[in-house]
């Protein structure tokens, strides 16, 4: 027997935006590309949160997920530079966020653009369709949908 459980279409009612002021001008429009998916997605409430940069993120989606928040949404722009610290704040910062994931069972949406040039996070961040900050908040709320249903379901 197969069992398939679909996600709610309500909820989550508080989600939490942290966002990376690094590299701003990326950032600012994937939050924006968030911040409007998440009201068309009916979200009642979001906390947004400033952060100097993209290592900042994992604690203070730890804290909005111990917070009350029933999704998260994580915004940053890594941009390849001259040294190998790009790499290191690329693979931290997204097993941070998967770490608070696992370890919260709060869905954490990775809008953390990791990019070898400068053109490729205007393109990831600009409005409309293909915006990786809408896609980010977009995979949180329905993840949280999904386990909602999966905790309100009966499987024993």
């Amino acid at each position: 027997m197969i069992r398939r459980i679909d996600g709610d279409t309500t909820g989550p009612r508080v989600v939490g935006v942290a966002v990376a002021t690094f590299n701003e001008a990326i950032t600012g429009p994937l939050r924006d590309g968030a911040l409007d998916a998440l009201e068309r997605l009916g979200v009642e409430e979001v906390v947004l949160v400033e952060v100097p940069g993209a290592l900042e993120l994992p604690v203070v989606a730890a804290a909005l997920a111990a917070a009350g928040c029933e999704a998260v949404v994580a915004v940053g722009a890594v941009i390849e530079g001259e040294t190998d610290h790009y790499r290191v704040v690329a693979d931290q910062s997204a097993r941070g966020l998967m770490d608070v994931s696992v370890a919260t069972g709060i869905p954490v949406g990775n809008a953390v653009l990791t990019v070898r040039e400068y053109a490729h996070a205007v393109e990831r961040s600009r409005p409309g369709p293909g915006n990786k900050g809408a896609e980010a908040a977009e995979a949180a709320v329905h993840t949280a949908r999904a386990l909602a249903a999966i905790r309100d379901s009966r499987l024993r």
